[in-house]
């Protein structure tokens, strides 16, 4: 007799991929998640490739992974996601000195995140602007 099987959280049209303790701040990383909310897979993707901030690379990544997570582990059609949720939180700070005149010292804090995507599968006719309402 086994520990039960955490129910699922996610809808079944619904797929999610997360990174965690990212080296950047939550409010750079914020900006960049900000750019693909409620765009379609392909569209958020282009738009990472060719963005210039450092961390975008990483960010694609973790969509390609939620776009793999969605194809093979829940077969949902790749050409219809959309990604629903892009959602950026804060990890561990880790703090530094930065020595100062006169002996003193200042703090460094180096924040660190995390990074949920949630990519779902658009109805049949539907449009991906549409379904996340008048933003």
């Amino acid at each position: 007799m086994g520990k039960q099987s955490m129910p699922r959280r996610l809808s079944e049209t619904e797929a999610q991929a997360v990174a965690r303790n990212i080296r950047v701040s939550p409010r750079k990383l914020n900006l960049v998640a900000e750019m693909i909310r409620g765009l379609p897979a392909a569209e958020a993707r282009a738009a990472l490739t060719f963005s210039k901030r450092r961390i975008a690379k990483l960010v694609r990544k973790v969509l390609d992974s939620a776009i793999a997570n969605a194809e093979n582990n829940h077969s949902l059609d790749v050409d219809r996601l959309v990604v629903r949720e892009a959602t950026v939180g804060r990890s561990v700070v880790m703090k530094r000195f930065h020595a100062r005149a006169r002996g003193r010292a200042a703090r460094v804090e180096k924040w660190f995140s995390h990074l949920t995507i949630i990519v779902r599968e658009r109805p049949q006719g539907g449009d991906a602007r549409a379904e996340q309402g008048a933003r």
